[in-house]
């Protein structure tokens, strides 16, 4: 046994590049030609083996017992996953030392670690590539190697493609001979590969039986000569078949019948002693086949899913314990076993605790709040919750996932969220089918195994964020799970059993629906979150985000003493959202600050912030609302537009000079601005004798209208009455009211037509201090629904045409 250490070995680039030259040079001698190697070398943990090789591009089960090497395990897990696979020379030696190792190694990935029994530890790896090893040492209680990745060389293509024919052909006589040594899932994947060094290694896994032999495939670097190795044991082995066949062929038939009978069942008990099936061992060692079995009899699953499972179990027994294909049956049994079929929580029905539950932790959303408390009443006076997909849309950070987990613990359901953002492949939703090496379920099954139950609460977070591309779309993936008529039979590619789904309550979230599928988005109740008042944000701020951080940061209100007029102060000045989350950063940012303050003086009792005090540790204000408020202007108009993070006040500016009646757009402005323009300036042309403008201005000069910040994309059809306004302006020469803010859409008639994002635009003005909005009558009704304490303070003018625009928002009216 070697020595154990604790000294560190570092190997610096030039060390690994001269080991690599060393070895190259070696090999040269051995006709395996220039091998190239990854650049660089990488410490892994060593698990050793005996009289066994794992090649790359293979998924292999087998046991450790070893105290070094599970310590080896346990290292490689906590530091990502990968460890590198060593076979031992002599698989006699218990206490092996460097030189009883190859030097030639797989690198794995470890995907699971099962304890058998108090020694024993079953390990399932995925083979991912060959490692030459350039250095061993023991490192804290196991062995640790540096190696370098040598990639994939071939000497001779056409060498490479007559070898690949050659072995393809031989696997079938091999499967011929021996039909149940190979997978037959094997088969298609066989016939469809263009990958010569992975099929040789599969094969080489599946078919060579001398350990040694496995170890020469492994070491040969070349595809092309690694087919021909390869090619000339398989035709061996199926020569020694075929004669072993004949033989037993012949045996079978020179015994009578009583002979035959006697052996088999000797032969029966012998094995099943060697396994531990028999009667006087009990069930603790029972064969893989036979402990699933009996899982699977005692499981709640369906009868078409225990029928189905127990097919499988059957083929498990007649395969060879460590081939892939008994690898892929276990897997998929143990995610049949692991899934909930039945078991499901049960639903709080109390709406008084479910509405208290939801005031608690979330401030305002009273629409929000309502419509789940009626689905709750829904679900409690009828058992059913059938047709319940809920979407929830609005700007960022305004609550959407946190209210979905309060909606499960008020509901004492399990909470899944599954963030769907940047998720471009159908599979990650439906999953692979089990004959693909590494296969695994979609992301709905696998979320419902970790949950255990049946009806929880499932979030899918950022669904307008989906995307697709050659392997798939994943929205259309979805539309079976979120058809509350086909998601009772959704059926998951890897499962390939019908999984009931109509107990799962949905919720998606979504910052807008113009990049959802109309089909995925007509299977949804959207209900809209609008940006938070002014009110709102501070309470909000006073009730959850300033306790909140002050825990978070080790504070008590006494220490850390920030007043509302403190909060009031940081809202205004240092966010501009619709939501909290930079509102909630500001205020962590000030705990942060109060602790070093506490930190460097630690007679200081308390930190009190004050709105005086506040620059100190935010730095300058960002905004300054209050104190922008625009004065009478010719050809300056204010308009207001909806984005995704909440309202915003637009400066329209028109410039009119000496040209030949053109009409500049400027100001990063999309083409349905620009068409409302257009629309604006053939109305002011329409109605130029009314408003007193000579009408050869038009040929002799020319128009810019111009919208601020260049930089930031602007569209949409709400800002045709500020353009227009503007425009008329410029050209009467009538100031327009600095105090005046409006939105509405234009016609070439003049007629306003109504917009949408009503709440968030008076928000935005109400921040500029703006004392009259403007807005379309038919949004009347909309401005009904919005808070009073959004429209305090402000005149709310209703106007059908641009008459009715230009009364209120001139200081003077042009019309003659």
């Amino acid at each position: 046994m070697t020595k154990e250490t604790d000294e560190i070995i570092d190997i610096d680039v030039d060390d690994i590049e001269e080991s690599l030259e060393d070895i190259e040079a070696e090999l040269s001698g051995s006709n395996r030609g220039s091998i190239k190697y990854s650049l660089g070398g990488e410490k892994y943990p060593v698990v050793m083996l005996r009289g066994l090789v794992i090649f790359p591009h293979t998924n292999i089960k087998f046991d450790v017992s070893r105290q070094i090497s599970l310590t080896a395990l346990r290292v490689a897990q906590a530091q990502g996953g990968k460890v590198l696979v060593v076979a031992q020379k002599e698989a006699s030696l218990d206490a092996p030392t460097f030189d009883d190792l190859y030097t030639v190694g797989t690198l794995c990935n470890i995907e699971s670690i099962s304890k058998e029994n108090e020694s024993i530890h079953r390990v399932l790896v995925s083979g991912i590539s060959r490692q030459n090893i350039i250095k061993f040492s023991n490192t804290k209680g196991y062995v640790e190697a540096v190696s370098v990745t040598v990639e994939d060389q071939v000497d001779s293509s056409y060498a490479e493609e007559s070898g690949l024919r050659v072995v393809m052909q031989l696997m079938m006589d091999y499967m011929k001979v021996s039909p149940q040594m190979m997978p037959t899932e094997l088969l298609p994947v066989f016939a469809d590969t263009t990958d010569s060094s992975e099929f040789a290694d599969v094969v080489a896994s599946n078919t060579v039986v001398k350990f040694q032999e496995a170890q020469t495939l492994l070491e040969e670097f070349l595809v092309d000569k690694r087919l021909q190795k390869l090619s000339t044991i398989l035709a061996r082995e199926i020569e020694l078949l075929k004669i072993s066949n004949k033989i037993m062929t012949d045996v079978k038939h020179s015994m009578d019948r009583s002979q035959r009978d006697y052996f088999l069942r000797e032969q029966l008990k012998a094995i099943e002693k060697e396994l531990g099936d028999d009667d006087e061992d009990g069930d603790d060692n029972l064969p893989p086949a036979t402990d699933y079995k009996n899982k699977i009899e005692a499981s709640d699953m369906p009868d078409n899913v225990r029928e189905k499972a127990l097919e499988e179990a059957k083929r498990l027994r007649h395969m060879q314990f460590g081939s892939a294909e008994a690898s892929v049956i276990e897997t998929y049994l143990d995610w049949l076993l692991a899934l909930p079929w039945k078991k499901e929580s049960k639903d709080n029905t109390d709406l008084v605790k479910a509405a208290a539950v939801l005031d608690k932790e979330h401030y305002g959303l009273e629409k929000v709040k309502e419509r789940l408390i009626e689905f709750l009443a829904v679900k409690a006076r009828t058992g059913s919750m059938k047709g319940s997909i809920i979407c929830l849309v609005g700007p960022p950070g305004v609550g959407k996932t946190s209210i979905g987990r309060s909606l499960a613990k008020a509901m004492k359901r399990e909470f899944i969220r599954l963030s769907l953002g940047g998720v471009h492949d159908e599979a990650e939703i439906r999953g692979h089918r089990k004959t693909y090496i590494g296969a695994m379920p979609g992301k709905i099954i696998s979320s419902l195994k970790n949950a255990k139950t049946i009806n929880p609460l499932f979030l899918l977070d950022e669904i307008d964020k989906l995307g697709n591309d050659f392997k798939g779309d994943p929205a259309s993936a979805l539309l079976e799970v979120l058809d509350a008529e086909q998601n009772c039979t959704y059926v998951d590619h890897y499962i390939d059993i019908p999984y009931d789904l109509s107990k799962v309550m949905f919720i998606m979230t979504a910052n807008t629906l113009d990049t959802i599928p109309p089909a995925l988005l007509d299977r949804m109740e959207v209900i809209e979150i609008p940006g938070y008042t002014h009110d709102e944000k501070l309470n909000i701020a006073k009730k959850h985000l300033l306790p909140k951080q002050r825990q978070a940061h080790g504070l008590s209100a006494t220490q850390c003493s920030i007043g509302t007029d403190v909060l009031d102060y940081v809202i205004n000045h240092y966010t501009r959202e619709a939501g909290v989350r930079t509102l909630e950063r500001q205020i962590a940012a000030l705990c942060r600050k109060t602790v070093v303050e506490l930190s460097k003086n630690p007679e200081l009792a308390k930190v009190k912030i004050t709105v005086q005090s506040v620059p100190e540790y935010l730095g300058a204000p960002k905004y300054l609302y209050d104190e922008t408020v625009n004065e009478d202007t010719v050809g300056l108009a204010t308009g207001l537009a909806w984005t995704a993070v909440g309202g915003e006040t637009l400066s329209i500016e028109v410039a009119a000079m000496p040209g030949n009646g053109a009409t500049v757009l400027t100001g990063h402005l999309g083409d349905v601005m620009k068409e409302s323009a257009t629309a604006g300036i053939t109305y002011v042309r329409s109605m130029s004798d009314k408003l007193g403008i000579d009408s050869s201005f038009f040929k002799n000069n020319d128009i810019h209208i111009h919208v601020p910040e260049g930089a930031i994309p602007k569209d949409g059809p709400s800002a045709g009455i500020t353009i227009t306004t503007a425009v008329i302006s410029k050209l009467t020469g009538i100031p327009v009211k600095g105090t005046v803010a409006m939105t509405g859409e234009i016609t070439l008639l003049g007629r306003v037509l109504p917009i949408g994002g009503l709440k968030e635009k008076l928000l935005a003005a109400k921040r500029l201090g703006i004392k009259t909005v403007i807005v379309p009558n038919e949004n009347k009704k909309d401005v009904l629904e919005i808070p009073q304490s959004v429209v305090d303070g402000m005149e709310i003018v209703y106007a059908k045409t641009m008459t009715d625009v230009l009364a209120v928002a001139l200081t003077s009216s042009p019309l003659k």
